[in-house]
């Protein structure tokens, strides 16, 4: 069955369009790891948390190459280099015999015969500004950044879970061998709707989005479902769902 994203209808194996809402409907894949059904646009399989996009990248980047190389266009061949005459004809040394008993040191110096060249000029000197050995003036008072916090506020429980500020990218959902949660969602109540891998919170410059990778009953953004695949920024006072039914609600908060 094809579920719609927007109203959540079940739809017949290979339909394109929702039956009741009209929408189209995403394209449908088998895990290469379980064989389970997952969207084609899906980051990760909702059953076993098998990277889907990154087995795809991986199967197609040899017939790329190859692609690639069989499109090469041919290279032209060059003739061979012409062997061209020199332009002037070099004359042969001729060997001079000097008569007996004539020195070699009496012969006029060529070079010295010429003028000597002027010295170069000396650039002036030029006295260097006297350094003040005195303590260096104290600046200012350093500006102190202050980081701000990031937490998710359970309705049901009233609890907050502070979000790891050292992590880039924080997984939501339950304990499982394939990607460990760093927010482990097993001991809230309802946690049954909740897949072991539901939803991705990533963490870029001061700004923090939420993807869906693949979970089984949706992830809800102030009563809005949000397609498979697809981020939302998030803002202080957001609400999010996990699962239908608004059953394992979060408020996202930042101090």
């Amino acid at each position: 069955m094809v579920v719609c994203p927007n109203c959540n209808h079940s739809n017949p194996d290979g339909a394109v369009q929702c039956e009741a809402c009209y929408t189209p409907l995403p394209a449908m894949i088998n895990c290469p790891n379980c064989g389970a059904s997952a969207q084609a646009d899906a980051n990760f399989c909702g059953q076993c948390g098998f990277n889907l996009q990154k087995g795809a990248v991986a199967s197609g980047a040899h017939s790329e190459a190859e692609v690639a190389l069989a499109t090469a266009p041919p290279q032209p061949n060059l003739p061979d280099p012409v062997q061209l005459d020199p332009l002037v004809t070099p004359e042969p040394l001729v060997a001079v015999s000097l008569p007996d008993g004539d020195n070699l040191s009496e012969l006029p110096d060529v070079a010295s015969a010429e003028e000597p060249l002027p010295p170069p000029p000396v650039p002036p000197v030029v006295a260097s500004p006297e350094i003040n050995s005195g303590a260096m003036p104290e600046s200012g008072p350093k500006t102190q950044l202050q980081q701000q916090s990031a937490h998710l506020f359970h309705v049901q429980t009233n609890t907050s879970l502070e979000l790891p500020n050292n992590l880039a990218v924080i997984h939501l959902g339950k304990q499982n061998d394939r990607i460990p949660p760093d927010i482990d969602l097993s001991g809230f109540p309802d946690a049954e709707i909740v897949s072991r891998i539901h939803a991705d919170i990533r963490l870029e410059g001061d700004a923090y989005f939420i993807e869906d990778v693949g979970s089984s009953n949706g992830t809800y953004i102030n009563n809005t479902p949000l397609p498979m695949g697809n981020r939302h920024r998030l803002r202080s006072g957001d609400r999010i769902a996990l699962g239908k039914g608004d059953r394992v609600t979060f408020l996202f908060q930042i101090s």
